[in-house]
């Protein structure tokens, strides 16, 4: 068995096992780490060797640390992530390059419409009808799309959403409301087998699916960075927010917002912003909370959103692709009888 896992700005950690009575035999750990002294490498795979298939992720750790020498570096790696790349060999887990990728990159959608695609996509890809797609979404109206298991009157003020022109909508994912002004955000959806995430903590599989963006913004001049368990964030505020949805058909929908021209002040008259959730993001201005990418780079939205297919097709490969008639009728059908529905808007009053 064979399982991969690149540290989300670190480096690729490779193993290599069989199984033999339940257990883990022949375990080797390779990778383009560092690791000091070199005898902590043997040290490493005995205590590995042995160990139960059906450790989790946590046991797996505590046993390659709990063999490491008081003395012993790991740069780029650490025991969790040997943990993960144990687990997904044993999860036969693929990895990016497994798969033939699909871009999609259309003109607008409403804000229901948007929604509505991602479920459908996320279920032909799941069904086998589509290849694994990156989709980048185009907003030229506003909308407060609400968590999945959020209170539509906790989270949003509808007076000021109806004097701003923001519709309300609600996603199938969980996480927070993300806040869409017109033409002001960069959003992007990944749809994907879940064997492309086996063996991850949900945690783990956050940041693995979007280190193509952080990727993507070094190369613009941010220093960006991964804050579990779903912030895009960097030394100057956060930039955006990732959410996911697994699929029962064994697809996995990942959408992430990045903030381009936020305008914070309106955002804190529209959204119901606690002091409770601002005091653990540690700032006391939720209109200083997003720093977006326009005042970071001083780049056109359009080329931002180039560096970021750039990089995905580059990394990863990519052709492009289109929502067939066939997928774009199944949306319409559920902005019909679920995305536009007060029951699905207000599931959660």
């Amino acid at each position: 068995m064979h399982g991969e896992y690149k540290v989300p700005g670190g480096k690729l950690v490779v193993v290599d096992l069989d199984e033999v009575d339940g257990r883990i035999a022949q375990f080797r750990l390779a990778g383009d780490f560092f690791l000091e002294p070199d005898d902590a490498l043997p040290l490493i795979d005995a205590a590995v060797n042995g160990l139960p298939v059906g450790s989790d992720a946590a046991t797996i750790a505590a046993a390659v640390r709990a063999a490491l020498p008081a003395d012993a570096v790991l740069l780029g790696f650490s025991p969790e992530a040997v943990a993960v790349a144990v687990r997904r060999a044993l999860a036969a887990a693929t990895g990016w390059d497994a798969y033939e990728w699909q871009l999609i990159h259309s003109g607008a959608e409403t804000p229901q419409m948007q929604l509505a695609l991602d479920e459908v996509l996320a279920i032909e890809v799941g069904e086998g009808r589509r290849k694994p797609t990156l989709r980048i979404w185009e907003w030229n109206e506003p909308a407060v799309v609400i968590g999945s298991f959020q209170s539509v009157k906790n989270e949003v003020d509808p007076e000021n959403a109806a004097k701003y022109g923001f519709e309300i909508v609600r996603r199938i994912s969980g996480g927070g409301a993300m806040f869409m002004d017109a033409n002001s955000v960069i959003t992007y959806s990944i749809y994907a087998p879940a064997a492309l995430v086996q063996g991850m903590s949900f945690a783990d599989s956050y940041a693995f699916l979007d280190e193509w963006v952080i990727v993507a913004l070094k190369s613009l001049g941010i220093d960006a960075f991964y804050q579990p368990l779903n912030d895009i964030t960097s030394a100057k505020g956060k930039i955006g927010g990732a959410a996911q949805k697994r699929l029962g058909n064994g697809a996995v929908m990942h959408h992430a917002t990045l903030s381009y021209d936020m305008d914070g002040e309106k955002m804190v008259q529209v959204l119901r912003i606690g002091r409770e959730k601002m005091s653990d993001k540690g700032t006391k201005s939720a209109a200083k909370r997003v720093d977006p990418l326009r005042s970071q780079t001083g780049l056109p939205r359009a080329e931002i959103i180039d560096r970021l297919i750039g990089t995905f097709t580059g990394l990863y490969g990519a052709t492009d692709g289109e929502i067939t008639a066939d997928e774009r009728a199944k949306a319409e059908e559920l902005v019909r009888t679920k995305f536009s529905t007060p029951e699905w808007i207000g599931r959660v009053p």
